[in-house]
């Protein structure tokens, strides 16, 4: 499900994943039929159009398409049960806790969850069909979803092929491929985005990376596609090196064969100096953190919660404008909290339900993005739940440690990092304070 605002998702075909969202949204039900004050074509579906149909579509990732009273009907309870836990759509923010204002929230309002709930209660009758609203423009999977904002890609790069089979074992491509002849001359780059190839590709690249030495030309999970650079910033990349693929397939049940990842680059125009410089995301570990291979401290029990903390002490002062959990099957939460030089904390944003199969970006409002003073502590908390409570744990009676495939764990947040000067900062944070003062007197 997905709403107006800014988009990051991914438009992928009906997937690999769609078992995880029939896990979620359940099986048809037998129909309802009391008819009530609320209509699916008055008051549902502009709540579905505007939040659903981009992935509950036939070229969508979503398990069923919920274009028409026909399509929703049968699943009528089953969406109220989950919109009403807040399972869907997927937001797996705690709600209670931490910094609320994000871009790309895709959660409901209170007042839409009411609506369907109260729908679903009365019956969940059609009404009038010529009151329902006209559908949305619904892209699919080929496209690049950045290009709605920024338009055509100004490069687009392929990763060498791989052949998955079918209900393999987890793939991971580490190659290498040359970057030249590309750009003439050192370029700042403005978004990226990183994506398997459409049909198929899409449906078995789980998560990814590329990258150009230090600097990332994608970095991929399913459940987020892109990245754009905060306004005044870019990323400097050179006209020739290798680019490096790092990329995780997970097996579907049929053979795809020679697939590949793509990745897109927009670009700042020629001659462009931003005000601000990053290296997009970067990991942060709850685990022991260093080179590959690394977390040697992952040691997970049979039947057994497992909590890992881990610390980061900024050396310079940064603007934080996004965090993405990452762990695996047993993943349960993940925060990052802040302990600033003066003492005080702030809960930055905690995941409470992560999800493997669909890891989230959580892009932080301008004004709400943690400025963060050089000195601070980043703290990293882990939970891990590997009992049988878990739905999605394949087997609760094994040790688990540190590995790549889906089966093993990990334990690192990937944060959009902007790092300042202090003169930057003094800068950024007046204008803070300023704003915040002109909100205080309205």
């Amino acid at each position: 499900m997905m709403n107006g605002r800014p988009q990051f998702w991914s438009l992928l075909s009906p997937a690999v994943f769609a078992p995880a969202i029939l896990l979620l949204l359940g099986t048809p039900d037998a129909g309802v039929t009391q008819e009530g004050g609320l209509t699916f074509s008055a008051d549902i579906a502009p709540i579905l159009y505007e939040n659903c149909v981009r992935c509950h579509q036939p070229n969508g990732i979503g398990p069923m398409p919920l274009l028409s009273f026909e399509d929703v009907r049968p699943y009528a309870s089953r969406i109220q049960r989950k919109v009403e836990t807040r399972q869907m759509p997927p937001w797996h923010l705690d709600k209670t806790i931490g910094i609320q204002e994000y871009k790309n929230d895709i959660s409901l309002s209170d007042f839409e969850i009411e609506q369907i709930v109260s729908w679903v209660d009365a019956g969940a009758p059609e009404g009038d069909p010529t009151k329902l609203p006209m559908l949305p423009d619904l892209p699919d999977g080929n496209g690049w979803q950045l290009a709605e904002r920024l338009g055509p890609p100004d490069f687009v790069m392929e990763s060498p092929a791989l052949t998955v089979a079918a209900n393999g074992q987890d793939q991971w491509l580490i190659q290498r491929t040359p970057f030249e002849g590309v750009i003439d001359q050192p370029r700042y780059v403005r978004a990226t985005e990183l994506k398997g190839a459409y049909p198929l590709g899409v449906r078995v690249l789980h998560h990814g990376h590329v990258t150009l030495g230090s600097r990332p030309l994608g970095r991929q999970g399913i459940g987020k596609s892109g990245d754009v650079f905060p306004e005044n910033t870019g990323m400097l990349i050179q006209p020739s090196g290798n680019l490096l693929w790092n990329l995780h397939y997970f097996p579907i049940d049929e053979d795809v064969p020679n697939t590949r990842a793509m990745t897109a680059v927009w670009l700042h125009p020629e001659g462009y100096e931003p005000e601000y410089t990053t290296n997009g995301e970067i990991r942060f570990t709850a685990d022991a953190g260093g080179g590959m291979p690394w977390a040697g401290d992952i040691f997970i029990p049979p039947h057994s919660i497992k909590v890992q903390q881990g610390t980061h002490v900024l050396n310079r002062a940064a603007l934080m404008t996004s965090f993405r959990p990452h762990m695996h099957m047993r993943g349960r939460e993940q925060s990052i909290e802040a302990i600033y030089p003066d003492g005080r904390r702030e809960m930055l944003g905690k995941v409470d339900n992560y999800d493997h199969f669909w890891q989230i970006s959580y892009q932080y409002e301008d004004d709400v993005a943690p400025l963060l003073p050089k000195g601070t502590v980043l703290l990293i908390t882990t939970v891990w739940d590997n009992t049988a409570d878990n739905p999605i744990n394949p087997d609760p009676r094994q040790w688990v440690v540190f590995g790549q495939r889906g089966v093993d764990e990990m334990s690192h947040v990937w944060v959009g990092m902007t790092y300042l000067s202090d003169e930057q900062f003094e800068t950024l944070s007046a204008e803070r304070a300023r704003l915040t003062a002109e909100q205080d007197d309205r």
